[in-house]
């Protein structure tokens, strides 16, 4: 979900980037998993059944709306995986897996894809078909409507690609895609009945195919769901989920502290810190959740000189950064995006200060006593603290930055092209998606301004080769440029914080927000 927020997505609560993933994992066949390893760290694991189960998020206020394909917060988000199902969503590692789709083949040439449908049932009793595919994705795609999945779907032909049975499709790609199933997982790809549309309800009785059929909702404050017992993976444990609507953190953490609910989404590391271990609250760290960093903008000075941006990347001390700015809710960087990822380059060697070598590098580009606005803001939690200390850092490198805060609504507008130097977050994607993002020539979101055709030429050359080793080879090939000579500085990636009640099971500890397991309610239980 999906900050990291460029132009229109810039809402209170949601984790960017994620939700914009275009591409994916190839030929991937079987069943979703059904909670996740470690998802039981109390009790003797065996689940209950029976509780309403409260879980407080930051909302949107009236505006709210149950249409899942409008999804932009994590309240949004929560509540259409509780109410409605996507063909794929991504694990742990953000690799594609089948949810709605039971498989998924391509051709040999990998611009058509076969996808057949699980047996599956909608709320009112009707099945899941591949015309309620259809009629989703190309509702998505609707060049009127301002969708958020709409960009994912782009790779896809709607036109061409057409039903084959009730359960399977053909989709017709515009261009050679080996991750696919990407398009399938992506943020706010959700099925819904054929031709619902606006008459589907969606603020008065949605019909969805997911673990939760609807019983009410008031935008801003409250929604309540009751158990699907037909749901085609096993009916939930809960009777009911109640989302609560509790926009400052404060507001959460009491609610959970007060017994009045059991779940709360978006806790800040000092919170954590200050209940964690003391019996009262359960606290749930999402390793991994957000990537935090530095973007230089390859374009201009002084950062086209790559002599430059490596002497940047030596002035960080991660491990500085990181107990600073995320009060060590977090882990160290390397200059990559998607640490534990899918295709992640992790046999690189770890970057470490070296402010002589700094110094050298700027010596040679002729920036000595190099001066460099750095802007940030509080549009995401440990931006300020951490521009703050990378200014003290490469003062000790002989560099001066002056750091400019902006403001909150719109920074990632104002950053996306202007200045140098800037903050930087993005949420969990698969690394191809944020490589189609962020680092081609025509990407929308180039924060860095990384323009390299050869580049373009080995992101295509991995979107159509179709063994998966061969493909992590181009990735890896990709990522090594990127960490010698990229835009880039990762210095940390952020724990996403939770608190439970004591008394709830089944909270999934390993998935980043916005995957398939994080904020799964089907699998939770009340001891």
């Amino acid at each position: 979900m999906h900050d990291e927020h460029f132009p229109g997505l810039r809402r209170r609560g949601f984790l960017a980037a994620t939700g914009a993933a275009s591409l994916g994992a190839l030929a991937l066949t079987g069943c979703g998993g059904s909670g996740g390893e470690g998802s039981d760290a109390k009790g003797d694991g065996t689940p209950k059944r029976g509780g309403r189960l409260r879980a407080a998020f930051a909302g949107g206020g009236a505006a709210e709306t149950l249409d899942p394909h409008l999804a932009n917060l994590f309240a949004d988000a929560a509540r259409a995986k509780a109410l409605f199902d996507k063909l794929a969503d991504y694990g742990a590692d953000l690799s594609a897996q089948p949810r709605l789709a039971e498989k998924w083949e391509p051709n040999k040439t990998l611009d058509r894809w076969q996808v057949t449908l699980r047996e599956a049932t909608f709320h009112d009793g009707g099945p899941v078909t591949a015309a309620d595919v259809l009629y989703s994705y190309r509702r998505i795609a609707d060049p009127g409507r301002a969708f958020r999945a709409k960009a994912s779907l782009e790779p896809i032909d709607l036109d061409a690609s057409r039903a084959t049975g009730r359960r399977s499709i053909e989709f017709v790609l515009k261009r050679p895609t080996a991750e696919f199933p990407n398009i399938l997982a992506a943020f706010g790809a959700y099925i819904i009945p054929e031709n619902a549309g606006e008459a589907a309800g969606f603020g008065t009785g949605p019909i969805g195919s997911g673990p939760f059929r609807f019983v009410s909702f008031t935008p801003g404050r409250s929604a309540v769901f009751r158990r699907h017992d037909a749901y085609w993976e096993g009916a939930p444990h809960l009777d009911e989920l109640e989302f609560v609507v509790a926009n400052e953190e404060s507001a959460r953490v009491n609610a959970l502290l007060g017994g009045q609910v059991e779940y709360a989404h978006e806790l800040h590391p000092a919170t954590a810190r200050a209940h964690e271990g003391k019996g009262r609250i359960e606290i749930v760290r999402l390793r991994g959740s957000a990537m935090q960093g530095f973007a230089m903008k390859t374009d201009r000075a002084p950062f086209d000189d790559r002599r430059v941006r490596e002497a940047f990347f030596l002035i960080a001390d991660r491990e500085e950064l990181v107990a600073g700015a995320l009060s060590g809710a977090g882990v160290i960087g390397n200059d990559l995006f998607g640490k534990g990822y899918e295709y992640y380059a992790d046999g690189l060697p770890q970057r470490e200060q070296d402010l002589d070598r700094a110094r050298a590098l700027l010596k040679r580009a002729g920036a000595e006593n190099l001066k460099v606005t750095l802007d940030t803001s509080q549009a995401a939690a440990g931006f300020t603290e951490a521009a703050g200390i990378f200014r003290d850092q490469a003062k000790r490198a002989g560099v001066t930055i002056d750091v400019r805060t902006g403001g909150k609504d719109t920074y990632w507008a104002d950053i996306l092209d202007n200045g140098t130097l800037c903050s930087y977050r993005s949420g969990a994607m698969p690394i191809e998606a944020h490589i189609s993002q962020r680092l081609l020539t025509d990407s929308t979101t180039n924060a860095t301004k990384w323009r390299h055709k050869d580049f373009d030429a080995l992101y295509r050359q991995a979107q159509s080769t179709r063994d998966p080793a061969d493909r992590a080879a181009v990735y890896a090939r990709m990522q090594r440029r990127l960490y010698t000579e990229g835009g880039f500085v990762v210095w940390g990636f952020a724990d996403w914080i939770l608190g439970t009640s004591p008394a709830v099971r089944g909270v999934e500890t390993e998935a980043p927000a916005n995957t398939l397991h994080w904020a799964r309610f089907d699998k939770v239980w009340l001891a």
